[in-house]
Order: structure tokens, then sequence, then C-alpha cells
């Protein structure tokens, strides 16, 4: 080849690349059955208070929930699009494999042999969680440790059954795990007094013993954690579009608290000087091309259903029954791990 024609086709490549990038990003396959359905299938827990469950008037509500909302608005324009599909431990993968759903934000915790070795893919953090254990108050009972030769009541199908034999085996200890596949039943064990502690995530922990438990001060969640489990929202794999829909309508979210851009501040943020806050709130950049949407996407998640802050205190936090500390989910800049990468 002639030197002289080598720069020539360095050019026409480094040009052929610009423009490529330029391009807006295709739909995907599974936001074009989306959009031809006009909802969004998303399956959820059968009933985790906080997370997702039906409230009295037999409405979806929950942190899990108001991601799938957030997603719908902005991909739909609605977040009341949704088809809810309460799912248990054992369906909530196939589901998602089969396509029954196409998206899970139902509580799940994020690791390898989930993410490698079913097909799917986590999109994002939602909830930093540990798992813990609730006992009776007379039991005098202030650590797991304390917890040999206990029988304790699992669910089956989860990551809290597993971690409850990794646990006491590092510690040369032996316990009677009392494996249940329906969460109600595992419930109704332990308060009859099958069981001497109750394990899963801690979130979960202080629902049942608020709202399940016949004298809430009978109980007590021990302070110890014996696990990491982030939770979040699953798509399967194949479909990179979709992926990256889901990842960053969380990433808005959590972006907007940094921002302080609330559920009611949107549209009068729209002629804020910021360029970050621009962007979010639909009057910046247009960020939506490269995710295949309008210019408004994330503005209109925000609307539905506010930015993470404000989803944590209506579900789990300090303007709902449960009361949950903010702890590692505090923003990164306010001593948590909730950390956006840049939306620009």
């Amino acid at each position: 080849m002639s030197l002289r024609i080598v720069p020539r086709l360095l050019a026409g490549l480094l040009t052929a690349a610009l423009f490529a990038t330029a391009l807006p990003a295709q739909a995907g396959k599974t936001l074009d059955a989306i959009r031809q359905k006009g909802q969004l299938a998303c399956g959820v827990s059968t009933g985790v208070i906080g997370f997702s469950a039906l409230d009295s008037q037999g409405r979806w509500q929950g942190l899990d929930v108001d991601v799938c909302k957030a997603i719908a608005a902005a991909v739909l324009g609605d977040a009341g699009k949704v088809r809810w599909v309460p799912l248990n431990s054992q369906q909530r993968f196939t589901a998602l494999q089969s396509g029954e759903v196409d998206l899970l934000s139902r509580n799940t915790t994020w690791s390898l042999t989930r993410d490698a070795g079913q097909g799917l893919h986590f999109a994002a953090i939602t909830y930093y969680d540990g798992q813990g254990f609730l006992v009776p108050k007379k039991a005098k009972i202030s650590s797991a440790k304390q917890l040999k030769g206990a029988e304790i009541c699992v669910q089956s199908g989860t990551t809290s059954e597993k971690n409850l034999a990794d646990f006491f085996r590092a510690q040369g200890t032996k316990v009677k795990p009392v494996v249940f596949d329906r969460f109600d039943a595992s419930l109704k064990a332990f308060f009859s007094g099958r069981c001497q502690a109750y394990t899963t995530d801690a979130s979960s922990l202080a629902f049942i013993r608020m709202k399940e438990a016949p004298k809430p001060d009978d109980y007590v969640v021990l302070p110890d954690l014996i696990s990491k489990e982030p939770l979040g929202p699953l798509v399967r794999r194949g479909d990179d579009e979709w992926f990256a829909i889901v990842k960053w309508v969380v990433y808005a979210l959590i972006e907007a608290e940094e921002l302080g851009i609330g559920q009611a501040r949107v549209d009068a943020l729209k002629t804020s000087p910021d360029p970050a806050i621009q962007r979010l709130v639909g009057s910046g950049d247009d960020l939506g091309k490269a995710l295949g949407l309008d210019k408004d996407w994330s503005a209109r998640a925000l609307r539905a259903v506010g930015n993470y802050g404000e989803i944590f205190a209506r579900n789990v936090g300090a303007d709902s029954p449960l009361q949950l500390p903010r702890g590692l989910n505090a923003p990164w800049n306010k001593g948590g791990l909730l950390y956006a990468p840049p939306l620009r």
C-alpha cells in the first residue's frame, strides 16, 4: 500500500467512526416489543412492604415498584403503563429468561453466579442491604454467634439460604436450617415457635417485625450482618439497548438527588444555568438520543416518582412506616455508597 494512501485511509476511518458515534441508538428488540404492547411487564415480589407490595387499595407500592414506574414513564410516557407480575423466589429468574417479564425489580441480590450463569444482567444497585437475624426478645440473644444449634427459618431459592450455611460453617458452628418454599409459610413457622431465629435481608426483617409479628416489641433484629446484599433490577442478556436504558434511568434518579432535582421542581429547573441539571430536566444536551429515547426521558421519570432520595424516604425511610436509616444508601458525598456515573 502506498504511504500516501495511509493518511487518507486513516482520515476516512476516523470520519466514519465520528459519524457513527453521532447517530442515535436503535431502540432494541425489547423496547420495540414494549412499545408495541404499550406496556412494561415488571416482575415484583409477592409482597415485601417497602419494596413491592399491594397497599390497602390494591395498588403496587415500594422502592422496586417505583423503579419500574420510572422506566415506564421514560420509555412509554406514562408510569401507569405497567403490568405487575408477582413472582416468588423460585419463579423470578425463569420468568425473566422466558420473556414473561421485561424487567425484574424484586429485591434480588447481585451475585457472580446470578450475573454470569443465568443469562441475565444486573443493571444497577438500588439498595445496599445485608443479611441479618430476627429473634424473640425473651431468648436474650444479642449476637448471631449465640445461635449455636438453633433451628433457623429461611426461604429456599434465596441467597439467604446459602449465606446462612456459609456463615456458620466459617464459624465452625452447626445450626439447623428449616427451609420453606413460601415466604408466608416461613413466617408462620417462626412466629409459632418452630424456629429460634428467622433470617433474611435486614430491610425485610424490619418490615417483618413491624407488620407480621403478633407483638413487634417481643422481637429484636440482631445487629450482626453476615453478608453483602446489593439489590437491583435485572434484564435479559442479548439486548444491550434495553440494558442501557434500565441502567441509566436508575442512575438519573440517583444523580437527580445529588443535584437537588425533586419531583415538584423538574419543570421549574428547566431554566437553571447548571448544564448538569439542564440535561436531566430536558432543557440541555439531548441525552436521550444515545438511548434511542427522546430528550425528555429523564424528566418524565423524575416527574413520575421523584429522585432516589424521595423514593427512599417514601417507601422505606423517614416518611414510611419502616423508618430505615439511609446508611449505605445515602449519596457518596454524604457518607453513603450511592454514586451515578456522569450523565453527559
